[in-house]
């Protein structure tokens, strides 16, 4: 029942823990209270916030329904079409004003219909005919008042992909779609461009606050090590850390899955996210910040960690260990920068040269990084900022650790027989004219290489990572962030401390219902970015930049703008070349569908 919306004492709430015979419920201005269970009416199975404000109600049907029992699901869908929490929450207010309804244990009796009553649904008609008509006459003049809102909610709920029809969109000439919809909502200023639709559009689960308890467990002490968390200026939720002993590597990994093992309810909540979700004006996580705060590396003066220890030898990695221990220096990337720079710290300059060791080892078996521009995409206090993602050694350091990890803890789950989603990709369709000179590529056979790629996928075999260059791969460095890297912790802690194992099909199926929630990840980050991109040159119209031609059609040039990491297409008469570098300015932004026109200057 976490996550449940409910009812107590005339207001709602949400369940956000359970113990015992107490549910904590917590309240719209935060304050949290425990209750029995007798206390409080289960409204919806999904929390969402809901308000009095209700949308306009189909009473008539009750002249149909007199003496009927019915749940609140059931009037519900009766009186509004669909079950959600605002509409649950509506019908739940009409229930208990009594005029329609009474309270029968859980469920409610729809009352007989007196003449008072068919006179109050006589005069509600006309009530809500004059009420139409206002909101028609006010969205030809492109204006709304408070009156029209729970029309507009309706028409809210369209652009949000919550309901397929809004009675005032067929009565205006509006196509019933997300898209016309928003694009109303948008037009009268009803919603504001930063309002982002696409979490609410797929339907993307929110932060849920859960309190957690970390368990007390035997670990190894290995703060005697040099441990290194490397991450953004400001990081507070660091996951990884390096160090380093004679020719022994450290990869240590913020211990999530001993607070979340397989089949808590935790491990539930995060498979039904999938993973952490970037978006430009927030953050949805995976798990609950409680986890965070409980795990992160570098919170405390110990943190607790699964750690894997390995050798490499230029080629193979060898003697392979995994151990729960504690302790960390938190540092950032521009930190570590400057220390390479200068080798002015003998322990990350060591580092530094195995994982170049390692990264030359991968490339002479196959792997391809095409280094095609990317950006982050930030809002912040009403505006969007567009930054190129940064390449420096510290984070190639980082990077390569991680991807060392990934491959030491493949073989080590692959030799012990242990379930995990490994992480493969197909041998790519390149010619050897591209592989002989895929370390020097220009931008454009960078972004042609794309189509030759085979899509990455996850399996429970151990199969050749074809793009990393790697026999075998598997996640491991991000369980906070990454469903699939909590559930290889989950399965590899069980191992070491001889705990019973999810079985190959139990995690096959947990791969299927985990590749549909990354899918709506994927896709809502993507949009996002978009949409903010699209704001961002809306902010700034005078936008110029660089466009690089990477790909010539007909009489059609294709360009990537690497300054804010988008694609345009325009006519030419007389063709650019491949990797031309042309200026171009932004000439329409259409934020509904995402799209930007750009002209050269």
């Amino acid at each position: 029942m976490i996550n449940f919306l409910v009812a107590y004492k005339g207001k709602p709430a949400c369940i956000i823990d359970i113990q015992t015979n107490k549910f904590e419920l917590e309240f719209s201005d935060s304050s949290t209270l425990k209750v029995r269970e007798k206390d409080f009416r289960v409204i919806h199975p999904e929390f969402s916030q809901v308000d009095d404000l209700c949308m306009h109600a189909d009473f008539f049907v009750l002249e149909d329904l007199q003496e009927e029992v019915l749940s609140l699901q059931e009037i519900t869908e009766w009186l509004f079409d669909e079950f959600t929490a605002q509409m649950a929450w509506c019908t739940y207010l009409l229930v208990e004003d009594g005029l329609y309804f009474y309270w029968k244990k859980i469920k409610f009796l729809c009352v007989q219909l007196n003449k008072l009553k068919v006179y109050v649904l006589g005069g509600m008609k006309k009530i809500a005919a004059e009420s139409l008509t206002h909101c028609i006459d006010n969205l030809s003049k492109n204006t709304f008042d408070e009156q029209d809102k729970p029309y507009l909610k309706e028409v809210a709920r369209v652009a949000l992909n919550q309901s397929k029809t809004a009675k005032v969109l067929s009565r205006i000439g509006v196509n019933n779609s997300s898209e016309d919809a928003y694009k109303l909502l948008l037009k009268i200023k009803y919603l504001e461009p930063s309002f982002n639709p696409y979490p609410t559009r797929f339907n993307i689960p929110t932060d849920v606050e859960i309190s957690v308890d970390v368990p007390t467990i035997k670990r190894v002490d290995l703060t005697h090590l040099s441990s290194y968390a490397i991450d953004n200026e400001g990081s507070n939720d660091a996951d990884d850390a390096i160090s380093i002993e004679g020719n022994k590597l450290w990869v240590h990994i913020a211990d999530v899955a001993n607070i979340v093992p397989s089949g808590s309810d935790l491990d539930v909540y995060a498979q039904e996210r999938g993973s952490n979700f970037y978006l430009p004006e927030t953050i949805i996580h995976m798990l609950p910040i409680s986890v965070t705060y409980a795990s992160a590396l570098g919170v405390s003066d110990k943190s607790n960690a699964l750690s894997f220890s390995f050798e490499f030898d230029g080629k193979n990695i060898n003697n392979i260990e995994v151990t729960e221990r504690h302790g960390y220096d938190p540092t950032s990337y521009s930190e570590v920068d400057k220390i390479l720079t200068k080798n002015s710290n003998e322990n990350l300059v060591q580092i530094q040269k195995v994982a170049i060791a390692h990264k030359k080892f991968r490339d002479s078996n196959g792997s391809i990084n095409l280094h095609l521009p990317n950006v982050d995409v930030c809002f912040i206090n009403g505006r969007v900022s567009i930054v190129p993602q940064i390449i420096s050694a510290s984070r190639d350091l980082v990077a390569e650790m991680m991807i060392m990890a990934g491959r030491a803890m493949a073989q080590f789950t692959s030799d012990n027989i242990i379930p995990v989603p490994y992480a493969l990709q197909d041998k790519g369709d390149f010619t050897d004219d591209f592989l002989a000179k895929k370390n020097s590529l220009t931008l454009s056979e960078s972004f042609l290489a794309i189509k030759n790629f085979k899509r990455s996928a996850i399996s429970v075999k151990p199969l050749p990572h074809y793009g990393l260059g790697l026999s075998a791969y598997l996640r491991v460095t991000s369980p906070m962030r990454r469903y699939y890297d909590l559930l290889a912790h989950q399965q590899i802690i069980n191992f070491i401390t001889k705990k019973p194992m999810l079985s190959v099909s139990q995690v096959k199926g947990i791969i299927g219902s985990v590749n549909v929630a990354l899918s709506s990840v994927n896709k809502v980050s993507h949009f996002s970015d978009e949409h903010f991109k699209c704001i961002f040159l809306s902010q700034n119209p005078e936008w110029i930049g660089i466009g690089i031609v990477v790909d010539i059609r007909a009489d059609k040039v294709l360009f990537i703008i690497p300054k804010i990491g988008m694609m345009t297409q325009i006519k030419f008469k007389k063709l650019p070349k491949l990797n031309e570098e042309i200026q171009l300015q932004v000439s329409r932004v259409n934020l509904v569908d995402r799209s930007v026109n750009f002209k050269v200057v």
